[in-house]
């Protein structure tokens, strides 16, 4: 993994040279996935990967993503991956804050997605997933993934060049409405690396993984997907930066089962609460003003209206309060399967954790 200083430490994040966008070659509605419009905020399901920040801008990304700092405060482990960065950029990366936080880059952002977005939280700018292999141990998976190959191909057995039968993380869901994918490695010589989506009926779709500086934007709250591992590099690293409608009007079912066991739980459930009193506020500012104006014109009073928006404030807060999980009962860097579909997968978890526990 380089971690060599390629850019001066003083560029900041500027609109202009470091975006780099070309729209994506497609863009799949939720509807050609065979999901309905209204399953999740937007009609828009998941993009081809795109072309989104320049070569300096991914640069100098690595450089404070890379950095001693980030590892040393801001690094988790879990059962599902070994090295992840977290809740670093407003601390140690003021490059890659601006480039989320950008008016231009949210723009792109939601043009592709169909929706209006901002990020998530601060703590979920540039999330990273690290992955590193020898040179040594690149070969070695390489060379047993062409064999498999070669033996299906004899035995007649149909399918790709290959096929992934460990993926990185099973098939899942997302905790936020939007993810979107940014690679900050060189793919050019990687096998693999898509991601599998699982439309309604069932067909599995795969779409290609990003080369460096490229991005994918997928509706992974609302869709099933999974990540097929990557062949052929010594490096994978991937940035991922979640997003929420900027509307308090749409829904908001964000969940915190994939991030509380791998976050500063302090830190999370103070930008969840914030973000989530905000939408609360602006709702009843919205239905005070129009109450008030509805007894100005001289409207009669809506009583099962109030009665049915107070339920839905209700069901928020409800929400709210099953996502904030006492401290004490959240296992550090242990996923529970709520998040997972696969049956399979959540017995191969349980009996993982069993024999652990007994060993």
């Amino acid at each position: 993994m380089n971690k060599a200083i390629t850019v001066p430490l003083e560029v900041s994040f500027d609109p202009s040279k470091h975006l780099a966008h070309t729209h994506p070659s497609k863009v799949y509605a939720m509807k050609e996935l065979g999901y309905s419009d209204t399953r999740g905020v937007s009609p828009i399901g998941v993009s081809e990967p795109f072309p989104l920040f320049s070569t300096e801008a991914i640069m100098r990304m690595r450089e404070e993503v890379l950095s001693d700092k980030v590892f040393a405060k801001h690094k988790y482990s879990s059962d599902l991956a070994q090295c992840q960065l977290r809740g670093y950029a407003a601390d140690c990366a003021p490059f890659v804050y601006d480039a989320w936080k950008s008016p231009e880059t949210l723009a792109i952002i939601s043009k592709i997605a169909g929706v209006d977005l901002v990020p998530a939280m601060d703590f979920e700018i540039g999330h990273v997933n690290v992955s590193v292999n020898s040179e040594e141990e690149k070969n070695k998976a390489l060379t047993a993934a062409m064999e498999k190959a070669r033996r299906q191909s004899d035995e007649g057995v149909a399918g790709c060049a290959w096929e992934d039968d460990d993926p990185i993380v099973d098939w899942h869901t997302d905790s936020y409405p939007f993810v979107c994918v940014t690679m900050l490695s060189d793919c050019q010589d990687m096998v693999g690396g898509e991601t599998a989506l699982r439309k309604a009926d069932g067909e599995i779709v795969k779409v290609r993984g990003p080369q460096m500086g490229s991005a994918v934007i997928l509706q992974g709250r609302y869709i099933e997907h999974k990540a097929l591992r990557a062949l052929g590099t010594t490096e994978r690293i991937s940035m991922v930066t979640s997003f929420r409608p900027r509307a308090s009007a749409i829904k908001d079912d964000t969940v915190l089962t994939t991030v509380r066991p791998i976050s500063d739980l302090g830190e999370l459930y103070h930008q969840f609460a914030e973000y989530r009193f905000e939408i609360l506020e602006d709702r009843l500012r919205e239905a005070t003003r129009f109450m008030r104006d509805q007894k100005r014109a001289n409207r009669a009073f809506n009583t099962k209206a109030l009665k049915s928006f107070i339920r839905d404030q209700i069901d928020f807060l409800e929400h709210m309060d099953k996502e904030v999980v006492e401290d004490d009962k959240v296992i550090k860097g242990v996923i529970d399967d709520s998040h997972l579909v696969s049956e399979d997968l959540k017995l191969q978890r349980s009996r993982k954790r069993a024999f652990v526990a007994v060993d």
